[in-house]
């Protein structure tokens, strides 16, 4: 399987399905060779932008099949990228920007992810802690500023912790169910001293470890792969790097990717942001980067993989 942040997001809604339809995004070529080359059977892609009937993401599917692989199957929810909620949640003192969303967007649905798959995915299955209020994960960072709730104690009794959402969604492979535990984490920048951002992003991605504890529900049961963008370097750049040390280093977890650069920027350098973290029993067979070379049209994001035998 593999996970990519295609950060094909448009400033308003059905622009992206609009440049899909008129062959207007120049990477789309690029995007596909890369995919035609990986050929994985499940992709989480993110910073698709996301509608009702999920037209975009099957235009953006087929498109790929022109010269790449073809997944049949399709799975996305609504994403708290744009969701709006009517306050100020950044504390600039305005309402209704894209940082009053319940993650940020312009528009609802702006940035979301999506599952592609050439299995049956089980969409009965699927579990979505995105509505999960950040105040009720246990020991949450909420941010602060003298002394009271960053940016008010309204804003804080709504919002939600996921900037895009965390899911679980189940795929039937031929040789049996593999859970894909999929997010998307706030980038750990663009606040202020309260650190709204740094905190949120260290929450998002400890949501995990409560989730595998059973803190919310029952327990994903193995085999699992957590995916997505934590957008934190384990010791790089900036945010609370303590998160994903802690994460890594999970015994119900393997890292087959230790210290690879996901993405380069030209402002930061590489740094590891897209995360594969197949459950312990899983038998990792490859694992990878693609491409490895920076001189490509893709974007700073790259395409991480990994091959997996499900015993």
């Amino acid at each position: 399987m593999a996970t990519w942040n295609l950060a094909l997001a448009r400033p308003g809604p059905g622009l992206l399905l609009r440049d899909i339809r008129r062959d207007a995004e120049p990477r789309l070529d690029a995007i596909t060779a890369a995919l035609a080359k990986v050929a994985p059977d499940v992709l989480l892609v993110h910073g698709v932008d996301h509608d009702h009937d999920l037209i975009t993401l099957a235009t953006l599917r087929d498109r790929i099949a022109r010269d790449g692989p073809h997944y049949p199957h399709l799975f996305a929810l609504r994403p708290n990228s744009g969701w709006p909620t009517g306050l100020d949640m950044d504390g600039d003192g305005r309402r209704g920007g894209p940082g009053d969303a319940q993650g940020y967007g312009a528009f609802s649905g702006q940035g979301g992810m999506a599952l592609l798959s050439r299995f049956p995915i089980a969409t009965e299955a699927a579990r979505d802690w995105s509505a999960l209020l950040w105040r009720d994960l246990p020991g949450a960072l909420l941010p602060e500023a003298d002394g009271r709730p960053f940016p008010s104690e309204e804003a804080q009794a709504v919002q939600r912790l996921s900037s895009v959402g965390h899911w679980a969604v189940p795929v039937e492979t031929p040789a049996g169910r593999l859970t894909i535990l999929a997010f998307h984490a706030a980038p750990p920048v663009f606040d202020g001293p309260e650190d709204r951002n740094g905190r949120r992003n260290a929450d998002e991605i400890v949501l995990w470890q409560h989730i595998l504890d059973g803190r919310f529900g029952p327990a994903p049961a193995p085999p699992f792969v957590i995916a997505g963008v934590a957008n934190l370097d384990p010791g790089r750049g900036e945010g609370r790097h303590d998160a994903i040390r802690a994460l890594l280093a999970d015994p119900r977890l393997q890292d087959p990717l230790p210290g690879r650069a996901t993405a380069r920027w030209p402002q930061t350098g590489p740094l590891r942001v897209s995360y594969l973290l197949p459950s312990a029993d899983l038998t990792v067979v490859g694992a990878g980067v693609h491409p490895a070379s920076r001189d490509d049209l893709t974007g700073p994001h790259r395409l991480v993989w990994v091959d997996l035998a499900l015993d």
